[in-house]
C-alpha cells in the first residue's frame, strides 16, 4: 500500500452475505462518505431514492501492481437509509472474483483499502485464514469509525487530532494577535475588514483562502466563530457553509434577475444606499419569508422518518406558486457538507479593535465527528440551520452591480445536533501526553 502511494488504510471484515450480488455494506447512515473520496454524487436516473458515488478505486495483486475497477461505486439508498459498496468487480480481471462470489458466504474475509492524497483508492482482498488475517486479528487498540477499522501507514497517521491541538494551543497561549491573512503565494496580508477572525487563524496555521471543498488543516476543517466572552462559547451563530445555488430561478437567470425579481429596496435608509436592491434575512424551512416572499422548504426529505425519499428534490425558496426561485440539490449539496465537515474544530474568537484590530483566540475548543447529511437536513427541518443570505445589487438603474453571499447558518449552542460525537477539550489543562487519540 505505501508503494502505491496510499497514506493511510481503512479495512471492514466482510460478512457472508457481503458479495458481488449483494454488494458491502458500508452502514446504516451516511458516514461512509466521509471517509471514501468520490467523484461527483449523482441521482439514479431510474430509481429517484438512491444516490451514487463514482470511486477512483483500484485492485492491489500479489506482485505489488494495481488495477483500475472502472464500475466501482457507492450507493447511497435513501429510503434506509445505508451505503453499499458495488461495481468492484466489473471490467476488472485482476480483482478477486472468486472471493466475491456469493455462493462461497465466507464469513472474515478482510478488505483493506488504501488512501492516496489524490483520491484513489487501492483495494486488497485477503481470505480469513490467510497470514495477513491472522496477523490483523492480533492488533490492538485500533480505532473505529463506524464499519471500518483504520490502520497508520506514515508517522502521523492517527496524529491528526494531536497535531491540531499542538497548534490550536500555541496559537491559544499567543493571546492577542494582530489582524492578518495570508495571500494566494502564502505571503502575509494585512487585514482590516470587520470580520478578519477567521483569517487571522487561517494565518496562524498556514491555511491559504481558497473556495475548495475540502478540509482545512490535517483532515479538519478549522471555523472562526465570534464571542463576547469566552465563558459563553455556545452563545453566538456560526456561518456553516456559503455554497451557490444549483438550480432554479437564480441559476437560470443569474443573480441580477434574481434579486430584481425577489429582492426588496434598501430599507435602512443610509446615504448611498438610494439605489440598492437587497435579498436578506432569515428563511426558515417552511416559513413564508415576509420580504422575499419565498419560503426554504426540503423537497424530497421526510422529516417524520428523517429519510431522503426523493433524491432529486434539494434545499429549495419556493415562491407562493411553487416555482423554484433557487435550490441546492441534495446531490451536490451533500457532498460539500459531508468532505468538508466530516471533522471539524470549532474554535472562539475575541475581537479588540483598538489600537490596532486583534483577536484573541479561547482555551476550549470543540471537535465535532461523525457527521451526516440526514443530521444537517434534520436540523434544517427544525429551524435550527437556516438561510441567511447577503445579497445586493447597487445601482439597480444605472450600472448594477451584484454581490452574492448564499450562507447558511445556526446558533452555536445547536451544533452537537449536526455530529454523532461532539466533545469540548480545555487546551489550557491539554497535552500530548492527556490526548485519548
Amino acid at each position: 500500500m505505501a508503494d502505491n502511494g496510499c497514506r493511510t488504510i481503512i479495512c471492514k471484515v466482510l460478512a457472508a452475505n457481503d458479495n458481488r450480488k449483494q454488494q458491502i455494506y458500508l452502514g446504516g447512515n451516511f458516514t461512509a462518505i466521509n471517509l471514501l473520496p468520490f467523484r461527483e454524487i449523482r441521482p439514479d436516473p431510474d430509481k429517484s431514492h438512491i444516490l451514487k458515488a463514482g470511486l477512483d478505486f483500484w485492485w492491489l495483486s500479489e506482485d505489488g501492481s494495481s488495477h483500475p475497477a472502472p464500475k466501482a461505486q457507492l450507493i447511497l439508498y435513501s429510503q434506509y437509509p445505508e451505503v453499499r459498496f458495488s461495481g468492484f468487480l466489473a471490467r476488472c480481471p485482476n480483482a478477486p472474483s472468486e472471493m466475491m462470489d456469493e455462493s462461497l458466504r465466507l464469513s472474515g474475509r478482510i478488505l483493506f483499502m488504501g488512501i492516496r492524497q489524490d483520491g484513489k483508492i487501492v483495494g486488497y482482498l485477503c481470505h480469513p485464514e490467510s497470514e495477513l488475517a491472522k496477523e490483523f486479528r492480533t492488533l490492538k487498540g485500533l480505532s473505529q469509525q463506524g464499519v471500518f477499522i483504520e490502520l497508520g501507514l506514515d508517522e502521523e497517521s492517527g496524529q491528526e487530532e494531536i497535531v491540531l491541538l499542538t497548534e490550536l494551543r500555541r496559537i491559544y497561549m499567543m493571546g492577542w494577535i494582530r489582524s492578518k491573512r495570508l495571500g494566494s503565494k502564502g505571503q502575509l496580508l494585512p487585514c482590516e475588514a470587520p470580520q478578519c477572525g477567521g483569517y487571522t487563524l487561517e494565518a496562524e496555521l498556514g491555511i491559504i483562502p481558497n473556495g475548495v471543498s475540502e478540509p482545512d488543516f490535517h483532515g479538519y476543517e478549522v471555523k472562526q466563530h465570534n464571542v463576547t466572552s469566552f465563558d459563553r462559547i455556545d452563545v453566538g451563530v456560526l456561518t456553516l457553509m456559503t455554497p451557490q445555488p444549483t438550480g432554479g430561478y437564480y441559476k437560470e437567470k443569474g443573480v441580477e434577475a434574481f434579486v430584481r425579481r425577489f429582492g426588496y429596496p434598501d430599507m435602512t435608509g443610509r446615504a448611498g444606499r438610494e439605489d440598492r436592491l437587497n435579498f436578506g434575512g432569515i428563511h426558515r424551512a417552511g416559513v413564508r419569508h415576509s420580504r422575499t416572499g419565498l419560503t426554504l422548504s426540503l423537497i424530497g426529505f421526510d422529516p417524520v422518518e428523517g429519510k431522503i425519499h426523493d433524491a432529486t428534490g434539494g434545499i429549495a425558496l419556493l415562491s407562493s406558486t411553487g416555482e423554484e426561485a433557487a435550490i441546492w440539490h441534495y446531490a451536490d449539496i451533500m457532498k460539500h457538507w459531508n468532505r468538508k465537515h466530516a471533522k471539524a474544530a470549532y474554535v472562539p474568537s475575541i475581537k479588540r479593535k483598538t489600537p490596532d484590530l486583534c483577536y484573541q483566540y479561547g482555551s476550549v475548543v470543540r471537535i465535532g465527528e461523525g457527521t451526516d447529511f440526514l443530521l444537517y437536513l434534520k436540523a434544517m427541518n427544525e429551524g435550527q440551520v437556516y438561510y441567511d443570505p447577503g445579497i445586493k445589487l447597487e445601482n439597480a438603474s444605472t450600472k448594477p452591480k451584484a454581490k452574492h453571499r448564499s450562507q447558511f447558518r445556526m446558533k452555536s449552542a445547536h451544533l452537537p445536533s449536526l455530529y454523532h460525537r461532539m466533545r469540548k477539550i480545555d487546551l489550557s489543562a491539554w497535552s500530548t501526553s492527556t490526548s485519548t487519540t
